[in-house]
């Protein structure tokens, strides 16, 4: 990766896989980092907040180059209960508000803001590719994205926002941790059709496309996903090959249901939507695992 000019990132949300991965480029590549926690007693280059309020100091983020807001419950958590839903809401919206406001507050001194997003914004489309001009889609998952880019909108007008719209990530600590457990046992197979296109993208990429992000001070939606389509048997049927399991034993949509609940099944697991990324395409971005294929063998290779 070419020597990049940053020299000061704030991030929230860094304790996250991606924040972590992340935040460990950057140092390695010498740029300072300050990680804002939620805790009383914060250490070297980390910085308290939302413990006792909602505010941020804009002071905090003066200076930075850019500040990278990452934060949100985990969606891999089930039952998607009431109470949980609202989790997932207060966990995304409250630290992106507080942001958006200290940006806000900045005005023209402002860093450039990077806030997490997920191509749930789309929800399920399988009419054809989906590029980030296109609207926002139904269900659960489909309004929590878009209340989450409403906050980080919030920054105003003037502000650099980019809004990260994340594929699933294929790691052994993302998308890929409870299939492995159940490839392992024999148990792995088409989930619903299985036929169904889902997003993807490796960490590796994910970190490099923000860094892209952040290089190029690209604003707006980006898709953060792999270039190449790929559906739920692709990636389940690459998964079982490098364990060397079968991957036999199909889930039937009602039965996901009657597991989960109806909106992780229809947002998560059946949902259909060919994601494009079309902006880090265009800006000149290029992938180190070009096929869901290639990402999973890197995966289990590192597991």
């Amino acid at each position: 990766m070419p020597e990049s000019a940053l020299r000061h990132v704030v991030i929230g949300g860094a304790s996250g896989l991606i924040g972590r991965a992340l935040a460990e480029s950057l140092r390695a590549d010498g740029i300072r980092v300050t990680t804002l926690v939620r805790a009383a007693d914060a250490g070297a280059d980390e910085v308290s907040w939302l413990v006792d309020s909602d505010v941020l100091d804009p002071a905090v983020l003066a200076g930075a180059d850019a500040v990278i807001g990452l934060n949100g419950a985990s969606i891999g958590r089930f039952p998607w209960n009431s109470s949980y839903k609202h989790t997932l809401l207060w966990s995304r919206i409250t630290p992106t508000r507080a942001l958006a406001r200290a940006v806000r507050e900045l005005g023209t001194d402002a860093p450039h803001f990077v806030s997490a997003s997920a191509v749930g914004y789309y929800g399920t489309d399988p009419a054809g590719a989906i590029a980030e001009d296109a609207p926002r889609g139904d269900g659960f998952l489909a309004d929590l994205c878009g209340e989450w880019e409403s906050a980080a909108a919030a920054a105003g007008e003037d502000a650099r926002v980019a809004t990260l719209r994340t594929a699933p990530i294929i790691h052994r600590d993302g998308v890929l941790k409870p299939l492995i457990l159940l490839t392992k046992l024999g148990l792995s197979g088409p989930l619903g059709r299985g036929t169904q296109v889902w997003p993807w993208i490796s960490l590796e990429d994910e970190v490099r496309a923000i860094r892209h992000v952040l290089d190029t001070g690209i604003v707006g939606p980006v898709n953060l996903c792999g270039p190449t389509r790929a559906t739920a048997n692709d990636i389940g049927f690459a998964l079982a090959r490098e364990l060397n399991r079968p991957y036999l034993l199909r889930a039937p949509e009602w039965g996901l249901k009657l597991a989960l609940g109806p909106d992780p099944t229809e947002s998560l697991l059946t949902t259909d939507a060919y994601v494009i990324p079309e902006v880090l395409a265009a800006s000149g971005f290029t992938w180190t695992h070009e096929t869901a294929e290639d990402a999973v063998r890197e995966a289990v290779a590192g597991s």
